[in-house]
């Protein structure tokens, strides 16, 4: 498959992943589901033939927000100039779902990001709700994990937006393997992790993940809502949208 711009790119990759979701409090539910995951080089975006671009549309708005140069690439470095760093050049590479039949779902999109000495300088984690609000998360420089940021973002209807997350995000080999976690009260109330193998990207590959899994945002969004309503079954308190609970302040 070729790379736009016409360079080799040895980092693009597919993974079959495996995501698990544990939740501790106030009651413990653990599910598990498959998917994929791409691994891009954001300099060198695979050029994915015509007929197969319904399985595979890597679009800039669907993550961060826009820049000057409205690319992906340009996106995060904007990102990063907002907070006075500058990669001068250095390699980007992202762990993202593209849309599928012009769907897209990514709770978690990351980021790692390299100087121009191929090390490692910061991993940025992009969460994104059901609503379709977003928050980057700049992870220290140090690459040590766990790394840990205060929540700022709510992203489900049965956590608010207290505590802090342990990320473990090494950069992705021929293993993926991520971990996050809430804690409260220096105790973890629920973890997500995503684990996978990496695969070759091409052609029989692409189509082989339609098989196995079909429609995988809107799969992998339904799975969330289907895990809601079980909570909601075993009574688990719900906790209202930030906004809501402004509204209510301001019509009382």
């Amino acid at each position: 498959m070729e790379q736009q711009g016409g360079a080799a790119n040895t980092t693009a990759a597919l993974y079959r992943t495996r995501i698990t979701h544990l939740r501790r409090a106030p009651v413990h539910h653990y599910f598990e589901h498959r998917s994929y995951s791409w691994l891009v080089d954001l300099d060198h975006m695979p050029h994915v033939p015509g007929w197969l671009r319904a399985f595979a549309t890597f679009d800039p708005a669907d993550h961060l927000w826009p820049a000057p140069v409205d690319t992906l690439r340009g996106r995060v470095d904007a990102f990063l100039a907002d907070k006075g760093i500058d990669l001068a050049g250095g390699r980007v590479t992202a762990l993202l779902q593209p849309r599928v039949l012009g769907a897209v779902f990514n709770p978690f999109t990351f980021y790692w990001c390299h100087g121009p000495d191929g090390m490692l300088r910061h991993v940025i984690v992009e969460v994104q709700n059901s609503c379709g609000e977003r928050h980057a998360y700049l992870l220290p420089p140090s690459g040590d994990w766990p790394a840990m940021v205060t929540k700022k973002l709510y992203v489900s209807p049965f956590n608010d937006v207290d505590g802090h997350y342990l990320i473990n995000a090494p950069h992705p080999n021929e293993r993926l393997d991520l971990r996050i976690s809430l804690h409260r009260e220096n105790h973890p109330a629920f973890v997500a992790t995503m684990r996978g193998d990496r695969k070759a990207v091409g052609t029989a590959q692409i189509l082989a993940l339609q098989v196995v899994s079909p429609l995988a945002p809107k799969m992998n969004a339904l799975s969330m809502r289907v895990q809601g309503t079980l909570l909601r079954l075993r009574r688990v308190p719900m906790v209202p949208h930030p906004s809501e609970e402004r509204e209510k302040v301001y019509h009382s």
